[in-house]
Formats: C-alpha cells, structure tokens, sequence
C-alpha cells in the first residue's frame, strides 16, 4: 500500500473492473475484480477490491462502478508526425498506380510537398488543422502522444512546429513529448547541398531549437532519399553535445545501419526497422535501445519486408508500437488499429502489442512515470467496452473507449 493512500480522501475510485496493470517485466498482471483509485494525478490504488484498506466510500468522495469493464494504462503513441498542413491523398492515388514512395519523393512530392503547405500556415492555423487528429487519437484511449517536426525544414518553421505540438497537449489535456526532426529531408532551397543543410542542423538550427526548451529528443531520417549514417551522425554528436536524447527513422526501406547507430548514441529507439540486420539486433538488444515497429506505413506502402521480429524476441529488444500518424505514408488515426496490424501483419501477440503500445511505448520516450497501473504511477488510464486485454486487437475499428482518463481527468465520456 502507497503512502499516498492513507493522507485523506481521494480524487476518484474505481471499483468492480478487470485491471490489466502490465506491472510485471512480463505479462499482462491481469487482476480480476479490481479497483483502482488515485489522488493528485496519480495512482494511489490497483488490486483486488478485496484488498481495499476501508469500505469505498470511507476512501473517495467519487465511487463508481466500472461494471466488469477492462481498465488499463493509457495508450502511449511514442511515433506521430501529427502537426502538419494539408494532406497528400493524391500520392495515394499515385501508388495505386504503381509508384514508389522512393520516386514521389524524388519527383518533389513526399515530405517536400508537406513542407509547402506547413510553411504557409501560422501558429494558430497549423493548430486548427492538427487538433482533429489528436482528438481522433484520444477518443481511442492515447493518453502520451509523441509528435516530431520536420515539415519546416528551416528554423523558424520547425520551431513553430514544436511550439504548435507543445499547445496540442496544452489544448488536448494529455501529455505531448516534442521531436526536433530537423534531418527529415532537404529543403528545395538546399538541393544538391545536403551537406550544407546538415551544417545548418547541426549549428544553428539544433543549438536554438535546446535554448528554446521545445524538444525534449531529436530524431533524424537516415534512409538512401533522407541522410546518410555519416551525416545522421553529425546530427547526433551535436544533439548529445546539447544533452538531448535521439532516436532514429532506421532501415526503413534498405539497411544502412541504422539500428546499430540509434544504439551506438544511446538511443531512445530505431523506428521502422524493416531492414536493420542481426548486427543491428545485438547492437539494440546490448543499449536497450527500443524498437518501435510502424505498421501503418508498411500496411499503406504495401512493404513486403518485415521487421526482424524473430531476432527481437530472441535477444529481448523490447518492442512499442506506433501509429507513425503523417499525411504521405501512414494516414493513420488510431492507435488500437495499428495494434491489430502490428498482430495481424507482423504476427504479434495481443500481449505483445499492449505491452507495445504501453510499457514499452513508455520507454520509447524515456518516461518512467506511466505505461502501467501501480502506485506512484501517472494516473493515466482507460475504462473499455471490452471484457478481455485480446479485444483491443481483435476488433477492427470502432469505438471500445468508455472512458479515457489523463493525470486523473476524463478526457472522454460515451453513454453506456
């Protein structure tokens, strides 16, 4: 028992649920009539009503019956390029017709055709157009959501980028974790000097995106149409000379190393990583360096090559899973949905994918606070219209959130 739950009443409690608490290094720690109370935004209570210290309503002013409903940790989307202007559904249409996301982007589409539209909003647009999109994420149980930049690709645009996701949270009531993602692309107006623009990232750009206090990581796309692993490398000696912590679009379309980079610096995760190889494994596994599987862009690019996921479980690399949510290649406004492609096209277990999008996902973004139910924890959590933890993956759409709660507050409220 907490301390916190014996100094007064507390903010709320929940009784008569199933509590999958995810508190173990394994498994679900599915706790079978259950309760769960909390105080000053944070857990207080998770386990067995019959360990309850007092009656119910001698602990919390507000009682209520979750009526044998699943409650678990919020929903952490730890992967979202979610601020951005206009859309890219044309390109859609184009790889319907045969071609590649290597040759839109070539062709000046892709992240550069996101860049012009981005630029031309101001804050308060750039606001107005992302908030949907958000909202989408928490009707279905997000409670953290990470989101990069990389659609200014000049300093005064990527730091309205961050500045528009830091209100996102602030508009939203959940937590919003800030990405510099600076080496996303070339500019149209450093074409043909990739090396110039990396120079830009690298000493003026990165140095005041830290004073700013904006991001809280830096991400950068090392692929054969983004940067190279020498290049990438310059973008993370100057982030670690700033203290912040990386992560990387690793080995998405071919392998340059990337896996083994991310690890090299420490990093907080490899994204994507259809590609890494067994090296890349190993190099993770030993930095405890996350592997975020994306399965929204494979399923909308129609990749065949699937992530490692083999050599993952054999060497104990933990894996999140997001939503990859952007405008060109993964479209996609549902974290639940990316947990049943991540089961149905990489063949995760429905544990696996909880723990993914959850504890896992947690670590993904150096938190330790949240992605389970324990005391001391954030008391970030959903109340589903679902009996079993398997149903969260099983179902394909719909709404199963009843209730999503953020620091203790409902964000989300559905009549039963």
């Amino acid at each position: 028992m907490s301390k916190q739950a014996t100094s007064g009443l507390w903010d709320g409690l929940f009784v008569d649920c199933q509590l999958a608490t995810l508190a173990g290094e394994q498994g679900l720690g599915l706790v079978e009539h259950a309760a769960i109370g909390w105080k000053d935004g944070l857990i207080v209570f998770a386990d067995a009503m019959s360990a309850l210290p007092d009656a119910p309503q001698a602990l919390s002013a507000r009682v209520e019956s979750a009526r044998g409903r699943l409650l678990t940790p919020g929903l952490i989307d730890c992967h979202t390029h979610l601020v951005f202007g206009g859309d890219r559904a044309h390109e859609f249409d184009l790889r319907l017709q045969g071609a590649s996301y290597e040759a839109i982007a070539r062709a000046g589409g892709g992240i550069a055709s996101t860049v012009s539209q981005t630029r031309t909003l101001d804050d308060d647009a750039l606001l107005a157009a992302s908030m949907p999109r958000a909202r989408a994420l928490i009707a279905d149980g997000v409670t953290t959501l990470e989101i990069k930049s990389g659609y200014g690709l000049d300093l005064e645009n990527e730091l309205k980028m961050l500045r528009v996701a830091r209100r996102v949270g602030e508009e939203s009531g959940i937590d919003v974790r800030t990405t510099f993602l600076g080496a996303h692309a070339v500019p149209a107006e450093f074409s043909g000097r990739q090396d110039a623009y990396i120079d830009l990232v690298c000493t003026e750009m990165l140095p005041a995106v830290a004073k700013s206090g904006l991001a809280d990581a830096v991400d950068a796309f090392c692929e054969s149409i983004g940067f190279t692993p020498a290049q990438t490398r310059r973008v993370f000696e100057a982030a670690r000379a700033l203290g912040l912590p990386v992560k990387l679009h690793a080995d998405q379309l071919s392998d340059l190393g990337g896996g083994a980079l991310s690890a090299e610096f420490g990093g907080l995760s490899a994204d994507h990583i259809e590609h890494t190889n067994p090296e890349g494994v190993r190099a993770m596994a030993a930095a405890g360096t996350v592997a975020v599987l994306l399965p929204g862009a494979f399923y909308a690019l129609r990749d065949t090559q699937l992530p490692p996921i083999a050599e993952l479980r054999e060497h104990g690399v933990p894996m999140a899973v997001a939503t990859d949510l952007n405008p060109g290649t993964s479209p996609l406004l549902s974290l639940r949905l990316a947990m049943n492609m991540a089961c149905t096209l990489f063949r995760l277990t429905p544990e696996e994918a909880l723990r993914g999008t959850t504890v896992n996902a947690a670590k993904a973004l150096g938190l330790a606070d949240r992605g389970r139910l324990a005391p001391g924890m954030r008391a970030d959590f959903v109340i589903w219209n679902a009996g079993k933890p398997a149903d969260l993956c099983y179902w394909i759409g719909g709404s199963l959130a009843e209730n999503v709660f953020a620091r203790g507050n409902a964000l989300r409220r559905w009549p039963s």
